[in-house]
């Protein structure tokens, strides 16, 4: 069992939607307790109530943190004040953004280029800072960072280079 082998607690970034949200679903059905990460507060209420209706042994916690938001280095440190003491064993980095459509590199404006290194880069290597040094002092966890196949299969794509490269 994972709580055996890494701890007993999980943390999701990106938790409301699509591959992180079946992933907190999968984690809950093998007995890990969550602590579930989004941008909207609501999203993250309804997809704990699902959890806990559908496994309601699973302790869940939810913790707002906008990626995308200045605050995110204030945000991660209010993290990490939210898990102290909780024996993470599993870190599921999963929050992302990409384009709102394709275009090539020379229209990317500043704006989504910052936001796109802030999501993608930034807040998978914040969130690991803080989660890592409870599962190196228990000497064991996992971490899974999920990427996107644009920053290998397509990596040449012109019209989501700034995504690829901040994915890969």
């Amino acid at each position: 069992m994972l709580h055996r082998r890494y701890g007993p607690w999980a943390v999701v970034t990106g938790a409301t939607d699509g591959i992180s949200r079946a992933i907190a679903f999968r984690l809950a059905a093998s007995r890990l307790r969550l602590v579930l990460i989004g941008h909207n507060p609501d999203k993250l209420a309804t997809v704990s109530v699902e959890i806990k209706g559908k496994y309601p042994k699973v302790e869940v916690r939810t913790y707002v943190l906008d990626f995308a938001s200045e605050g995110l280095a204030a945000g991660v440190e209010g993290l990490k004040e939210a898990i102290r003491g909780v024996e993470v064993g599993v870190l599921v980095n999963n929050a992302g953004t990409s384009y709102p459509y394709a275009r090539y590199f020379h229209e990317v404006d500043e704006e989504l280029m910052r936001r796109l290194i802030r999501v993608n880069v930034e807040g998978v290597t914040r969130v690991t800072q803080a989660v890592l040094p409870v599962m190196v002092e228990r000497k064991r966890g996992a971490i899974v960072n999920i990427g996107s196949g644009s920053s290998s299969v397509m990596s040449s794509d012109p019209l989501y280079s700034v995504y690829a490269a901040t994915k890969a």
